[in-house]
């Protein structure tokens, strides 16, 4: 196999998966933006709010498990190029939504497009880079959904001054689409197919520099797929990550919409929250996952669930100074942002590489049944009380389980 020579495919690679990111995060995340102005024009409660979510992470649960496993059998650019398509099309259907049903079924659609833009993605990511270049990368890749969430926090308010709410709907779409035909020509599902190591990787370090390349998966498959769900460890890391999606969507998803609500805010200022929360969350996938190749995986998680924890709990005694709001926000972005990779790239390293994806999907339920359960949740609280203390409390306690949980985990065995 060969270096790559001075410019290696696996930048191309790199490039081409942040814009996906940096598109499917700006729809995924950009939906806490849009929810006051989309509820209040609808008039809907928070807790339709929250189920129009739900829609999209329902569908994202269900089928991301089949999602990952294709990605180790048919390779990451075809699931990739045609989930892209899926999720295009339905955002720009979203943008025509007038009652519950059809904003469901619409937000449902786009996460089922979504299934294809974040374990194919993170697995593809990891395949073009060497085991201790992949936090590096990762960092760069996870950039792409911080900078999305920041530049609808941004350019919302003008979209709405201008425009409405469909139009944010409408642009996130046309972006989606303009993306489909470049992923389809220039990726490329594994480095050993261009006949190149990955990035970093010297000769004699991977399996592409074996006779032969890269075995054959189907028989390792079979019977490394069946002592995945065996291992505690699989658990252990799963529900850690069902109670960190808890604490950190209860908070992302109604972040602007309790601004302007309960601390009274113009939707300017409210709107700057995701800004922020973006850009500092760019800061965090820098500095955070690179740190993670030195520390661990798992004594990296520890230190960010903590700091996250603690930020969950300071949102409840601070909301009288917005500055101060402003810089918690920021501090518990700039960890939110290294979550979901972290948690993805223990994938790589507790289980075999040929089946990166199919742990990686495997894992994606927990994540979203704990994004589900807090939405509706926090939507329910909130109406019922007119704020939203008792839900960010639960939040609180739910970064600390995520803690406990992911400190029991043992190393990985040889």
């Amino acid at each position: 196999m060969k270096g790559g020579g001075k410019f290696h495919r696996a930048w191309v690679i790199l490039a081409i998966c942040f814009v996906d990111l940096f598109v499917n995060y700006s729809v995924r995340l950009g939906y806490g933006v849009v929810l006051p102005e989309m509820i209040r024009n609808l008039d809907f409660g928070r807790a339709a709010g929250g189920s129009i979510y739900n829609a999209y992470l329902f569908t994202y649960i269900l089928v991301t498990p089949f999602t990952g496993y294709l990605t180790d059998r048919l390779g990451a650019r075809r699931v990739i190029t045609i989930c892209l398509s899926i999720l295009g099309i339905a955002v720009i259907f979203m943008g025509t939504a007038d009652s519950l049903w059809s904003a469901c079924l619409y937000f449902g659609l786009a996460g089922l497009g979504a299934t294809g833009l974040w374990a194919p993605i993170i697995t593809l990511v990891q395949r073009w880079f060497a085991f201790h270049r992949r936090g590096f990368a990762l960092g760069i890749l996870s950039s792409g959904f911080g900078l999305g969430f920041a530049t609808i926090g941004a350019v919302f308010p003008w979209i709405v001054k201008h425009f409405d709410w469909r139009y944010a709907w409408f642009s996130l779409g046309a972006m989606a689409v303009g993306m489909v035909a470049i992923n389809a020509v220039f990726l490329r599902s594994d480095p050993g197919v261009a006949g190149v190591r990955p990035w970093g990787e010297k000769p004699g370090q991977g399996e592409a520099d074996k006779p032969g390349g890269r075995p054959e998966p189907t028989v390792l498959q079979s019977t490394t797929i069946g002592a995945v769900f065996k291992d505690h460890r699989f658990y252990l890391i799963g529900s850690s990550y069902f109670a960190i999606a808890y604490a950190l969507y209860g908070i992302t998803t109604f972040m602007v919409d309790y601004a302007k609500y309960q601390l009274n805010l113009p939707l300017e200022q409210a709107s700057t929250l995701a800004t922020i929360h973006g850009i500092c969350q760019v800061a965090g996938v820098l500095t955070v996952l690179p740190l993670s190749d030195y520390v661990g995986r798992k004594k990296t998680i520890i230190i960010s669930n903590t700091i996250i924890s603690v930020c969950l709990a300071s949102i409840l005694l601070i909301s009288e100074s917005i500055l101060v709001l402003y810089l918690v926000i920021g501090c518990l972005a700039v960890f939110y942002g290294a979550t979901f990779p972290i948690y993805g790239a223990c994938a790589g390293d507790y289980f075999p590489r040929e089946i990166m994806g199919t742990v990686i999907g495997a894992w994606t339920p927990f994540y979203g049944f704990g994004a589900i359960l807090t939405h509706w949740i926090t939507g329910l609280l909130r109406d019922a009380t007119g704020v939203y203390n008792h839900a960010f409390i639960i939040n609180v306690v739910m970064g600390a389980l995520a803690i406990v949980l992911i400190s029991v985990v043992r190393k990985k065995r040889n």
